[in-house]
Formats: structure tokens, sequence, C-alpha cells
């Protein structure tokens, strides 16, 4: 509306001016007669400050339908997996629709590829929670929330195995799920050949079949695993650096991040959050 009063006033000061020319089609180009110009420079602030309204307001569009799409990865247990009714489940999907019970919104999950979550933030989704750890490559995607668990990676091993160490892993055949921490670590390991997976289970089920030395996942899972192939396998713990996960959210959509973090405070504060981690996490 601002825009469209900007251009009537332009029509009428060149109409007024006794101009023969008509009105100017781009009121943002350079003009003879000062005044033109001016307002010409007036539509082009009012154009900025419409963006930037846009850009503080988004928040707002994002929620406006009443639904928060997030996505996942639902083979990351206990975080998320999928339950016994086919839909994903898990500490992390509880804590996403417990804020959307916050901001007033139905949470709408969808399960993907983890290498495709950040990707498709702000397009096939509003947001991301997948036992994702923030990193600085990701922060440059997106916009984290604050952390809402600390993890750490561990390692699978067979039963009967020669590591004891991480510096026994240089050399070895390491799996891990595509795109996570534990993917990354392995070129750390000199010589160390990675086996990527689109799920963790299909790693663990290649070391249980012999045909890897070791995986690398995060803790809980780990110890999910673990337990699962306890007559195959076991997890070792080589104090590598604790990382924090939080939930991705839009790139520049500070007032959206803003809301989540109320919420997810407010769910520490009123002790939700504790029965959440009892309930899929435990001690």
């Amino acid at each position: 509306m601002k825009k469209a009063a900007v251009l009537l006033m332009l029509t009428m000061a060149v109409a007024f001016a006794g101009c023969g020319s008509a009105p100017a089609e781009d009121a943002g180009q350079a003009s003879d007669a000062s005044d033109v110009s001016d307002i010409g420079e007036a539509e082009v602030d009012l154009d900025e400050e419409e963006d930037t309204a846009e850009s503080t307001a988004s928040a707002g569009d994002v929620l406006a339908d009443g639904v928060l799409t997030v996505g996942t990865n639902a083979e990351f247990p206990p975080f998320e997996f999928v339950g016994d009714d086919g839909e994903p489940d898990g500490f992390d999907i509880a804590l996403m629709k417990a804020i959307g019970d916050k901001l007033g919104v139905e949470v709408e999950v969808e399960n993907m590829e983890f290498d495709s979550l950040v990707a498709s933030i702000g397009s096939k989704i509003d947001a991301a929670i997948a036992g994702m750890t923030v990193t600085e490559e990701r922060e440059r995607m997106v916009d984290f929330s604050d952390s809402y668990y600390k993890a750490v990676q561990y390692v699978l091993v067979p039963k009967e195995t020669e590591i004891a160490s991480a510096d026994d892993l240089a050399g070895k055949t390491i799996g891990a799920q595509l795109g996570t921490t534990g993917d990354y670590m392995i070129e750390d390991f000199e010589g160390a050949t990675a086996k990527q997976y689109n799920k963790a289970v299909d790693a663990v089920n290649d070391l249980v079949s012999g045909r890897l030395d070791a995986v690398i996942v995060d803790k809980n899972p780990a110890l999910v695993f673990a337990e699962k192939f306890s007559d195959e396998i076991q997890y070792m713990d080589f104090s590598f650096e604790p990382e924090d996960y939080a939930i991705a959210l839009p790139k520049g959509n500070e007032s959206l991040t803003a809301a989540v973090n109320g919420a997810l405070e407010e769910l520490k504060a009123d002790g939700t959050f504790d029965d959440l981690v009892n309930q899929y996490i435990g001690n």
C-alpha cells in the first residue's frame, strides 16, 4: 500500500509540473527533475523497509498456518526412532511436540535422510531435530536454538578386538552415518577407511557381520545398539570432546529462534524437559 501511494504522488507531481511525458515506470531510476528523483529514492527506502519488516516478521509467517513442520531422521534411538505405530518417536520428537504446545502450533514430523535435513530447512521443512551437533559448517547454513543436550562420541567394536584406544583406530575400516560427527571424525585416524551409511543401524549390522572394524556413533545410540547386539559387539569410551545438540532453524529468523528458545526454557523450568529425559533416555 505504501508503494502504491508513492507512485500516485509521483504521477501527480509529474502532471502538475506540466511535463508532457508519461509517468515514470520505474520511480527508482534517475530523473532530470530533482523532486521526481527524491520521490524515487523514497520508494527505494520503502522497499528496503518492507524487506526488513518481512524478515523480522518471519517467525509469524512460519507459524501463521498453525503448523510447524519438523524434519528428523528416525534412525537414532533413543532420540528418534520409528514407534510401534509406524510414526517417528523418541526424545527429540516428544521435545518438539512439547515446544509446539508452548507455541500454540501443531508439530508435523517429516522423516528424511539425515544428510538432507539442513539443506531442506526453509523449503521442505521449518526446522530440524535429529540429535544434530552444532558445528561451524552447519552454522553457516542455519541458525541453532540453545543447546538442549550434551553428547559425546562412542566407538562400537566386536567383542573380540585388538582395539583398546583411539590410536588403535588407525588403519581400520570404520563405519558411520553419513553427515554425522562420527563420519567427519574418521579422517582424523591415519590410514583409516571410511564407510558411510544412511542409517546408523546399517553400519552396526555390518560391524556385527564382520565387514567393519568399528563404528563411531553418539553415546546414547551406541548404548542402545550395544545392548541389542550384546553377544557380538561392545562400546568403548575414548573420551572424545563433548558436543552440543540443538534444533536447526532457518538462517536469520531471529524471532523464530527466540520463540523456540523461550519455549525450551519454559519446558526446563516446569519440569517437562526432565520428565522426557527420564522417559526416553534415563540416567
